[in-house]
This record gives C-alpha cells, sequence and structure tokens, in this order.
C-alpha cells in the first residue's frame, strides 16, 4: 500500500438496502462499509443478500492495487438494461480479504440507503 493511503473494512451496522424502481436487488444487515483514503464510504452486501438471479456476470474487469481484480454485474429492470452497476473482488488481495463473496453498487446508478437515508 502507498505511502498514506489506507482501507478500512468493517461490519457497517446497518440496514443496506438497494433498489432499482420497485425491484430490491440487495437487502442486508451484513453489509460491511469500506472506507479508502480519497474515496467516498462504499457499502459491500454479501452475495447471500443479493438478487444473484437478477444480475448478469460482464466480461469487464479492472484492477485496484489497494484490492485487487474487480468483476462487475449488469442487471434489466423493467425493460432496461443497467451495464456495470455493481462490482466485487472475487479473489482480494491481502489487507482487502474481508470483502471476499460480496458485492457492492454504485450510488449514482441505483439507489443505496444505509438505514434509510440514500448516499
Amino acid at each position: 500500500m502507498s505511502s498514506g493511503h489506507t482501507v478500512t473494512i468493517a461490519p457497517a451496522d446497518a440496514h443496506v438496502e438497494v433498489r432499482l424502481g420497485d425491484v430490491v436487488l440487495a437487502d442486508s444487515r451484513r453489509a460491511l462499509r469500506l472506507d479508502e483514503t480519497g474515496l467516498p464510504p462504499r457499502y459491500y452486501v454479501p452475495k447471500d443478500d443479493v438478487r444473484m438471479d437478477l444480475l448478469e456476470p460482464t466480461t469487464f474487469h479492472t484492477t485496484c492495487p489497494f484490492k485487487g481484480q474487480a468483476s462487475y454485474w449488469s442487471v434489466e429492470v423493467a425493460g432496461t438494461r443497467h451495464d456495470g452497476l455493481a462490482w466485487a473482488y472475487e479473489t482480494p488481495i491481502d489487507g482487502a480479504t474481508d470483502i471476499a463473496g460480496h458485492l457492492s453498487f454504485y450510488p449514482d446508478r441505483a439507489e443505496v440507503r444505509v438505514d434509510g437515508d440514500a448516499i
């Protein structure tokens, strides 16, 4: 990790819900909150609390030097396709291993609520 850059992962201790219109994509009280230098907090929801039956994996990947390789998912709701709506680090690198098995959603592409408040 570069000097001064931190990644902190902890239980969110909150109710996290992700929606696209009337469709609930994720609903969890077991989410993790990831705080990373220079970025807004992100909430990672266990796959068991995500409607994985609605998500389609993409072939797109990115690499973060602090978390590893990210995979992305898209979803189609009410006839509209939302590409790259969610991402996960399926095999994160040391220092981020707690987020394995969790997905995060872009709050500017879906309605992400933490304890009822939009983020």
